[in-house]
């Protein structure tokens, strides 16, 4: 496998577009990253103080058709808890611990493709935002991924440490360019070492229109994958001989098309996910398709869910994508979901995975329950 350190570099072009974003000229622009409900806190609580946030989920996992005919059932439970600090109105900072409980053993989280323990106890995040123009904003230490990427690419629950840049220009009265950069330590399970570049380009157009739409180019570029291999996350993607490193590096080129509209009250999203690995010579393509109308994030709301999504087997680094899906590359299958607001905090969810494993003779039956929560 090739295996570039690509550090050095990473650091140096974020303290170069640091340096030119900071020399900007002010824009009267928001930078919003995907509604988390940090992001949230921070904007409802940018006068100073405290603020608090965190969620919840208890979760039923029952699988059927696994190789070798094993079935999985089990609980799993998590809960989040942070703060934030605005020491002023452009700093703050902020922590968040996690503890998880699970029926299961951390032994199995291997086996099962898991991309957190079931049982333990962690820091979630720890950071500090500064935002020194409205439309600019750096965000530094562990936090969520401040890119917005669908589950093909990333699973939302892991919490990267490094330094990122999130940049807005206006077009016009509600439009925008959106450019963020960053280096990260990936810090998976098991001590991981992996470093990623990323960088995302997004044009938002109509924000905050009943009808909007965005188009999102994002590249992330993962190296130092060598504890990644040896701990046995490498999962479908392919090995040289022996249990050799990767066969392929992994330069990820993602395209995202959203669109929302209103379906009389209902919000309606669609969205296309088209991703290329650079770092592979074949076997090197994904794609995800995903309609989802209403919201469970509501009191009362429903929603309904469909996703489809395909995978080759070296188009994603396995280790890093949405853990609801079994198979991480390698596959192809669909997704339905329903959701319920019983409350503006608490939400259900019921989804059903129906998955195909390239060369496997039977389908991967998943049923997910889960009660959650948000605050």
């Amino acid at each position: 496998m090739r295996e570039p350190r690509r550090w050095g570099r990473v650091a140096s072009a974020g303290v170069l577009l640091l340096a030119a974003a900071l020399a900007g000229e002010a824009l009267a622009q928001d930078s919003i990253l995907a509604g988390s409900a940090e992001e949230t806190a921070a904007e409802d609580h940018a006068a100073g103080g405290w603020s608090w946030f965190g969620d919840a989920l208890l979760r039923y996992d029952h699988v059927e058709g696994l190789p070798g005919d094993r079935t999985v059932s089990r609980w799993r439970s998590r809960g989040r808890l942070g703060g934030e600090y605005a020491a002023m109105p452009t700093l703050s900072f902020g922590a968040a611990i996690e503890l998880a409980q699970g029926s299961d053993d951390n032994a199995t989280n291997r086996i099962n493709n898991d991309n957190e323990r079931s049982d333990g106890a962690n820091l979630d995040q720890f950071w500090l935002r500064w935002q020194p123009r409205e439309q600019t904003r750096v965000l530094l230490g562990k936090a969520p991924f401040p890119l917005e990427l669908s589950p093909l690419t990333w699973d939302a629950d892991l919490r990267p440490a490094g330094i990122s840049l999130d940049q807005s220009f206006a077009l016009g009265d509600y439009s925008r360019l959106q450019l963020t950069v960053g280096g990260f330590a990936a810090q998976h399970l098991y001590d991981d070492d992996t470093r990623i570049a990323a960088a995302q380009l997004a044009w938002r157009w109509r924000e905050g229109a009943p009808s909007n739409a965005a188009v999102l180019l994002s590249y992330l570029d993962f190296s130092d994958l060598g504890q990644l291999t040896r701990q046995g996350l490498t999962r479908t993607n392919r090995r040289l001989p022996a249990n050799g490193p990767l066969l392929s590096d992994y330069r990820l080129l993602d395209l995202q098309l959203v669109g929302r509209t209103q379906f009389g009250e209902w919000p309606l999203e669609a969205r296309l996910d088209l991703v290329r690995n650079l770092g592979a010579d074949d076997q090197r393509d994904g794609a995800r398709f995903s309609l989802v109308l209403g919201s469970r994030l509501r009191a009362g709301g429903w929603e309904f869910g469909y996703s489809n999504q395909r995978i080759q087997r070296d188009a994603v680094l396995a280790a890093f994508n949405e853990d609801d899906w079994w198979f991480h590359s390698f596959t192809h299958g669909y997704m339905p979901w329903i959701g319920y607001g019983l409350d503006e905090t608490w939400n259900l969810r019921l989804a059903a995975f129906h998955e195909l494993r390239n060369g496997l003779p039977q389908h991967t039956d998943r049923i997910l329950l889960d009660l959650g929560a948000r605050w």
